[in-house]
């Protein structure tokens, strides 16, 4: 190996383990903790999206959805029920649902409010989960 390569590589290494090191640096165990709250209901375990907690900064608990203001809850539904494709946005079906969907994120934002250090919840629109079920946002 030339001394370029070897002078490259130890370059790269450094920079992949500071980055490793920044990255364990933010890691904060309690979002750790507060997930393990959601996964451990029933109800959530149970649904089709599963809610997460990205953060925790300063009592404000970040977590993901599967709508927003960008995405209408309708799109989220027909990716997590096949069956409520083609169906009206004012079908039964489509409205017991849109219910349902609230329903369980209104229990997942409690699960996680319930916590002393939780004062609030932020929802972030998540564009991962839509990614991997072919939907991409702009």
């Amino acid at each position: 190996m030339d001394q370029f390569t070897r002078r490259y590589i130890y370059i790269l290494a450094a920079v992949v383990v500071v980055g490793f090191l920044l990255w364990l640096s933010n890691l904060n165990p309690r979002v750790g903790e507060l997930n393990d709250i959601l996964q451990a209901d029933e109800q959530l375990a149970s649904y089709p999206y599963q809610f997460r907690v990205l953060s925790l900064d300063k009592g404000v608990a970040r977590m993901t959805s599967p709508r927003s203001a960008q995405m209408s809850a309708i799109q989220g539904l027909r990716i997590m029920f096949p069956e409520l494709e083609g169906k009206s946005p004012v079908s039964p079906e489509m409205i017991a649902a849109q219910e349902r969907l609230a329903s369980i994120q209104t229990r997942a934002a409690g699960l996680v409010k319930a916590q002393d250090d939780v004062q609030s919840v932020r929802w972030i629109l998540d564009e991962h989960w839509l990614s991997r079920n072919g939907v991409y946002m702009e």
